[in-house]
């Protein structure tokens, strides 16, 4: 609290109702933090991938990141109120970036909020900075070079993957060949992370032997994937890959097959 090394970014949001998280900072939020709402400042234009939350540009997250406060001087902390699901998205973008001194607060607002620790109310006033990262195209896989991955991972609930229940998109399936990892399976039931000898032990047995800077991660529209992608690092693993456009942008290309129900995957992966 009150490093001026650090920045902290509340990253709260609900795909039901966009304006939530902006209420709920407002309303209070730890004590200093920035807001960054996932449909304004995480996402950008249809330019990169296409979805329901398509990438940014590199200029478009230079100018937000810089809004916020994030230069290369700075740690950045992002938390949110589902166990790390939205900030992950800040995470990522922020690493993809070139700017590694970025991490989750472990168990977010709820745990902020019950260990009684210093919160606010209203809009942070936050200095700008310069940031000048570039992005790590190599972290980034683009909608025609999905099938050339040697592992895909589905990072969706598995009714969702199964084609059961579809939500938010017009289309109920998953990507052929891709396999199932729910990022929920990698918090306990506090909302935290597992330890990172249990994570480790469950990705690699997903891996199965890919080595896990091969591997691809998808989800509904990239954001959730992301949770994964932390977890991968977090479990001391080389981070893996992102298909940003995930399903969203799959789906919506009536040309790209989509298969339904189960698919072959490591019997004792967690979600089989």
């Amino acid at each position: 609290m009150g490093d001026p090394a650090w920045v902290v970014v509340d990253c709260r949001f609900d795909l039901a109702d966009p304006e939530a998280g902006g209420r709920a900072y407002r309303h209070r939020h730890i004590a200093g933090a920035a807001y960054a709402h996932l449909d304004r400042d995480l996402c950008g234009p249809p330019v990169i991938t296409r979805g329901r939350h398509p990438l940014p540009t590199a200029e478009a997250l230079q100018a937000t990141l810089g809004r916020l406060g994030i230069d290369d001087s700075r740690q950045v902390v992002a938390y949110d109120d589902t166990g790390g699901a939205m900030a992950a998205r800040l995470w990522w973008l922020l690493r993809y970036m070139g700017h590694g001194a970025v991490a989750l607060l472990d168990g977010g607002w709820d745990a902020w909020e019950a260990a009684g620790l210093p919160t606010d109310t209203g809009e942070e006033r936050t200095a700008a900075r310069v940031f000048l990262g570039a992005p790590r195209t190599e972290w980034l896989v683009r909608i025609d070079h999905v099938s050339d991955a040697p592992l895909l991972i589905d990072s969706r609930d598995p009714a969702r993957y199964r084609g059961e229940v579809e939500p938010l998109d017009p289309v109920a399936g998953h990507i052929p060949g891709a396999v199932n990892y729910c990022w929920k399976e990698n918090l306990d039931g506090q909302g935290r992370f597992l330890a990172a000898a249990t994570l480790r032990a469950r990705i690699e047995r997903l891996l199965a032997g890919t080595p896990s800077r091969e591997a691809v991660f998808y989800c509904g529209s990239g954001v959730t994937a992301c949770h994964n992608l932390v977890a991968v690092v977090h479990a001391g693993l080389p981070a893996a890959r992102l298909y940003a456009g995930s399903w969203s942008e799959w789906c919506s290309d009536q040309g790209r097959p989509v298969v339904r129900g189960p698919a072959p995957r490591p019997a004792d992966t967690p979600g089989s």
